[in-house]
């Protein structure tokens, strides 16, 4: 039986690799809705249907039948949504509930992507950021919307994808992507002050088999996809190798996450891939090649 898939943000670095496994499997129709404010059509995968536009927007975008949604399609970072509030509140706050409407009113199965800055400081992440605020809020109201009106739900958080597609220009880049081209253009690897913020960085391939888990099995709240290993950012930088400027501090920026597994685990699921091992591959690649 043909089983209607949506994944939001399906042209982003996340989205693009939950597509590709999701199309893999015959029975799935995979549509993706991305306003690419992100996304790019680089990341585009054969059969999938691409539709452009905002997720506010979804209930005029997408008049055809679908049995789950994969919401990934929100605003994404930390430190940059202090100066996109409004950017931040259209997308997470106003985009979200558009999805969640339309998820109730058409019986739709949601798997919601949410952010392991809920866990960050001994609770404190929440309030560290918009960003932050927003995403902790969502994850409390998709379980409203469990509750109030029996929508069938579960929320999984992400500790610090990185791998092929990774955004590595501009404001929105991620760490290992800016790393990388800083590396290959002879350039200084900027790392925050203090340096010793712990992160769980964690494969694509391992985030996306794991939140594909948790489409197919997960129910309710509390699927954390995170490597069991904590790098601080210093850490990574001397790993890459190159000269480090030390950056003046950023708010927003959390100094530790909690790691929440086990129900993931309890599915089957461990990360398979390590960050040291990424990296050094691409230092024989000069830097120059895109991994798998």
């Amino acid at each position: 039986m043909q089983k209607a898939v949506l994944v939001t943000g399906g042209a982003g670095f996340i989205g693009s690799h939950l597509c590709e496994v999701l199309t893999a499997e015959p029975a799935n129709q995979v549509w993706s809705l991305d306003d690419y404010s992100t996304g790019s059509v680089k990341n585009h995968i054969p059969g999938v249907k691409y539709l452009k536009g905002n997720t506010c927007d979804i209930g005029e975008l997408v008049d055809f039948p679908i049995d789950v949604i994969y919401h990934l399609g929100e605003y994404s970072r930390v430190e940059q949504s202090f100066r996109d509030f409004d950017t931040v509140w259209s997308s997470n706050v106003a985009g979200t509930f558009a999805v969640l409407e339309f998820c109730r009113r058409h019986h739709c199965r949601l798997i919601y992507a949410g952010s392991s800055t809920k866990f960050g400081d001994n609770g404190a992440g929440p309030s560290q950021s918009p960003y932050g605020w927003t995403k902790a809020r969502n994850t409390e109201l998709v379980k409203s919307y469990g509750h109030w009106f029996s929508l069938d739900y579960a929320i999984a958080y992400f500790y610090n994808a990185y791998g092929p597609r990774e955004i590595t220009d501009g404001d929105y880049a991620t760490l290992i992507g800016l790393f990388c081209k800083k590396m290959r253009c002879s350039e200084p690897l900027g790392v925050v002050s203090p340096g010793s913020q712990q992160r769980n960085f964690t494969h694509v391939s391992d985030i996306v088999a794991g939140l594909k888990l948790v489409g197919e099995h997960g129910e309710g709240d509390g699927y954390g996809i995170g490597h069991p290993d904590s790098y601080t950012v210093m850490d990574i930088a001397k790993m890459f190798g190159g000269q480090i400027e030390m950056l003046p501090p950023r708010p927003g920026n959390r100094l530790s996450a909690s790691l929440i597994t086990e129900k993931t685990m309890g599915l089957g699921w461990s990360a398979k891939r390590e960050i040291g091992d990424y990296i050094e591959a691409l230092r024989e690649s000069g830097f120059k090649s895109e991994l798998s």
